[in-house]
């Protein structure tokens, strides 16, 4: 199995490196193959990278910027800053996971991580990568591997990037389909995920504001909500990252295990340690082999102009683009 992993990641970046180039000479909105990653540059500056090599146990965008060039997630373990938190090493920029699915750990598995039921989240194949005056666009395929190196679940993932004033737009469409049958387990340490820079975490003085305006991690964490805005200053200057799950999302609206050291995450299925009842019933979700499910979210990035009272506008402009 670590033979084909090898293979495919060299690969997809042989026989996509043309779709790389196409519609690139004009764009605003450039993505182009830059040894393992996707590199997505916005108007000539550099917005984030898209990791998907053989290295790395599940694949993330790293670094995410603002329009201004303000970098908002934390630098480690990809970068050493001195000074910055080096805890949960797993929690790589923008990234996709979940702590238990048949047992199997998609969330905590980098070989630092203790344990030995950890999966990975291997790359098959980049379907689509294409530049554009206002939006690029990249499509990937990917398998969830149990320790053992089977397949136990398809995902088909598309983020789109935009070009817009004064703020940075992804939009991601997630599809999966279970190979095998499926428990995502009851469990916060999931799903849809951000680790902030340090500067903008509650410990130094950032803020979690939810839909119902609800602030702070003991208000926000565990808590439903059709959204979520975390703020804070990186460089002396206002920046926050908003997520935005779509009404279709399976077990909508989420709760979300954002924590005051700067984890910002949604996560559909946990249940039992946010409403702190062992006995909790609803949580986790089972999917039979050959079911699938589909997950839409934008994540923006926005200056200090933009405040929790413009983000219900904002909201519903992105649920305009999902009819």
């Amino acid at each position: 199995m670590k033979r084909f992993i090898e293979l495919s990641s060299h690969a997809f970046f042989a026989c996509c490196l043309v779709l790389a180039c196409a519609h690139a000479a004009d764009a605003q909105v450039k993505l182009k193959f830059s040894g393992d990653h996707v590199s997505v540059t916005i108007a000539g500056a550099p917005f984030t990278d898209f990791y998907t090599g053989a290295a790395y146990p599940k694949p993330f965008l790293w670094p995410l910027r603002s329009s201004n060039g303000l970098i908002v997630t934390r630098g480690f373990p990809m970068q050493t800053i001195q000074g910055e938190s080096h805890d949960h090493p797993h929690q790589r920029g923008l990234f996709i996971g979940y702590g238990d699915i048949n047992g199997v750990n998609f969330w905590a598995n980098e070989t630092s991580n203790p344990g030995n039921n950890k999966g990975r989240i291997v790359i098959r194949n980049i379907e689509k990568l294409k530049s554009g005056k206002k939006s690029g666009s990249v499509r990937a395929l990917f398998e969830w591997h149990d320790p053992g190196g089977a397949n136990m679940m398809n995902e088909d993932r598309t983020m789109t990037f935009y070009d817009e004033k004064g703020i940075r737009t992804i939009d991601f469409d997630i599809g999966f389909t279970a190979k095998i049958d499926l428990q995502w387990a009851d469990t916060k340490e999931g799903f849809f995920a951000i680790r902030l820079a340090d500067s903008m975490d509650e410990d130094h003085g950032g803020k979690m504001t939810n839909a119902e305006g609800a602030q702070g991690e003991k208000n926000v964490w565990g808590k439903q909500a059709r959204w979520v805005d975390y703020s804070g200053q990186v460089d002396g200057q206002t920046v926050g990252v908003a997520i935005f799950p779509a009404p279709s999302n399976p077990r909508y609206p989420p709760r979300w295990h954002s924590r005051a050291y700067g984890l910002f995450a949604a996560n559909p299925w946990g249940l039992k340690d946010f409403v702190k009842d062992p006995q909790a019933q609803g949580g986790g979700l089972k999917m039979t082999a050959g079911q699938s499910m589909r997950l839409r979210y934008r994540v923006i990035i926005h200056g200090s102009d933009i405040t929790p009272l413009n983000l219900p506008d904002l909201y519903s402009r992105y649920l305009q683009t999902l009819k």
